[in-house]
């Protein structure tokens, strides 16, 4: 759903049908079986996780951050463990035209702090160039501090779009495991929410009763890719969606004061 404050919906489509309290409590009941054995099964898949092997690689390389060049161990903040996201990069793109999920994915780490009291520290990786990457961060208040890895071999660099866990034992790193695709929704407790909801994500992929909407399955004649975030994708100054030259993500666009329309539209083409 789409709705805003003071627009709410006065004829919803494909409603739940409604019955007494005790018809929805045994109903439930019987989904609530099914929860505990699917967060039995995460638990036991979380165990197998921490049983992985890891991957010995040199922690002296340097990374670009706000106050130069450091060794990827200082991103560690003299912890013993580090969660890192590696943010896909558009080079000379202007702020809307970086990668929908990964903005959505940072926009959801604003502190680490129970993080930092398990012995974890937090970092954002991009393969950008730290002057484009600071000026990003910058416009969109992030909280967290990122680093450019551009022209760092793998693991530190090469792909992005990942969520990765290092270990360091002193002065030597690991990676012990990384996760992209739908892995990365670990950090985005919006969608997590949204699947609790009876209209659920709006996704065209989504099993949903007969008569839920579905939000964002076409984009201006640009088909969904099944499994993608698409709600989170692009809208335009009006919060239409659309994937035309002024297009956003939605995460940078929504916040208030959020509107330098300078920026909009695609390198070079102001509006």
């Amino acid at each position: 759903m789409t709705t805003t404050p003071g627009n709410a919906s006065s004829d919803l489509p494909g409603k739940p049908p409604i019955v007494d309290l005790a018809t929805w409590q045994a109903a439930r009941e019987e989904l609530l079986v099914r929860e505990k054995a699917h967060t039995r099964e995460g638990d036991a898949i979380a165990a197998a996780r921490r049983r992985l092997p890891m991957v010995e690689f040199d922690g002296t390389v340097e990374v670009t951050g706000a106050d130069g060049p450091v060794p990827f161990l200082d991103l560690f903040q003299g912890r013993d463990e580090l969660v890192a996201y590696q943010h896909m990069w558009y080079d000379g793109a202007p702020h809307q035209g970086q990668c929908e999920g990964c903005t959505t994915t940072a926009w959801h780490v604003k502190d680490a702090a129970y993080l930092n009291a398990r012995g974890v520290s937090f970092a954002v990786l991009t393969s950008g160039p730290w002057k484009e990457v600071a000026s990003y961060v910058e416009f969109m208040g992030y909280t967290q501090p990122w680093y450019s890895v551009r022209g760092v071999d793998a693991p530190v660099g090469g792909d992005m779009g990942y969520l990765a866990c290092f270990l360091r034992d002193g002065d030597r790193t690991f990676l012990t495991y990384s996760t992209t695709g739908r892995g990365n929704e670990r950090v985005n407790a919006s969608m997590g929410l949204l699947d609790m909801t009876p209209y659920g994500r709006g996704e065209a992929w989504e099993d949903r009763p007969e008569g839920r909407p579905v939000i964002g399955d076409v984009h201006d004649g640009y088909p969904s890719v099944a499994g993608q975030s698409c709600w989170s994708w692009r809208s335009d100054a009006d919060g239409v969606a659309t994937w035309g030259p002024t297009s956003r993500p939605v995460p940078q666009w929504t916040r208030p004061g959020a509107t330098p329309v300078e920026t909009l539209g695609r390198k070079g083409d102001h509006h």
